[in-house]
């Protein structure tokens, strides 16, 4: 007769190599694919697929919080190591790994539809739902209701009761939307989702946090350099993936709770600067900065943010003395 104790610390031990298994499979998928989606201008990559005449730079090119050009390929390249990942990771029942692969493709194609053709005059839940009462439909409106429904159609393929699907759905999409808020400086959204997903390395949906988890920290050295970003793209897709760890492992009451949470954050950061707060936490500023570089990155001058002293003029040479010499 087996020890339960034992029993349950080789079933952690088994999810943990699973986990590994599958944070392989997603990091190599996820190099790979930046390594494609990168490449050089003029070499037939995704540089001149979406380069047109109306733009000085390709569409995938964005300035980040210190005016340093960066790419955005970073986001699909991840959402591309994710869903490998996921489809290569041993031990993952077919309808999760189905679920996964769903959630993370399809944020990810909405998340890039609003990289690529949004803009920033609406922000948030309260200037999408504004332009709507306006009569103007915005990109990332068009976002919102395309994860929502992502989110329920994964929660759907997972399979589940019907209160069950409702509640791992808006889990889903919720968890998506909150990492996005997240990607406001280099790397910040990456450990967030690095350090929510990594207990889930040892429960039953391991190969699909590892996939996650692989593939985000593939593309770490890429956004703490500041060579790219995730966007939104990145970001959907990597919060999507784990909460679909999170909706086919935990307990109903559990992922109700976590629910909540998620919509807890979610409105206070309509109200509230999640920048603010880990600038003016000593621990979180410490985990937040870390890795980041340190020299500033060569650009214009953010708005708002004060200009560089200039240099002390050498001092004047009397006639007399340069006379002498």
């Amino acid at each position: 007769m087996p020890i339960p104790c034992l029993t349950a610390a080789a079933r952690r031990l088994r999810s943990v190599c699973a986990g590994g298994a599958a944070a392989a499979f997603g990091a190599c998928g996820a190099r790979a694919a930046y390594t494609v989606l990168a490449g050089h201008p003029g070499q037939g990559t995704v540089d001149d697929v979406f380069r047109v005449a109306e733009h000085a730079r390709d569409v995938w090119t964005r300035t980040n919080f210190r005016g340093h050009d960066v790419t955005l390929v970073e986001g699909p390249a991840l959402a591309a190591g994710i869903c490998a990942g996921t489809a290569l990771a041993p031990g993952v029942p077919r309808p999760w790994r189905a679920a996964a692969v769903v959630a993370a493709a399809g944020s990810a194609v909405f998340g890039a539809y609003d990289d690529v053709s949004g803009s920033t005059r609406s922000r948030g839940f309260r200037g999408h739902l504004g332009a709507l009462a306006r009569g103007e439909v915005t990109t990332g409106a068009i976002k919102i209701a395309g994860i929502g429904a992502t989110g329920l159609a994964a929660a759907t393929v997972a399979r589940g009761r019907p209160l069950d699907v409702l509640i791992n759905g808006a889990m889903i999409a919720g968890t998506a939307n909150l990492l996005n808020l997240f990607d406001l400086r280099p790397g910040r959204a990456i450990k967030v989702g690095l350090a929510a997903g990594a207990p889930a390395l040892t429960g039953p949906a391991a190969g699909i946090a590892g996939a996650a988890l692989g593939a985000a920290a593939a593309v770490l050295p890429e956004d703490l350099a500041e060579r790219a970003m995730l966007g939104d793209a990145g970001a959907n897709a990597l919060g999507a993936a784990l909460g679909v760890a999170a909706a086919v492992s935990l307990p109903r009451r559990t992922r109700t709770a976590l629910l909540g949470g998620v919509v807890g954050l979610t409105l206070a950061s309509e109200f509230v600067s999640f920048s603010r707060i880990i600038t003016e936490v000593p621990p979180l500023r410490r985990l937040d900065g870390l890795g980041r570089r340190t020299s500033p990155a060569p650009g214009p001058v953010p708005v708002g943010e004060p200009l560089p002293p200039r240099p002390a003029a050498p001092p004047a040479i009397p006639a007399a003395a340069a006379a002498c010499a």
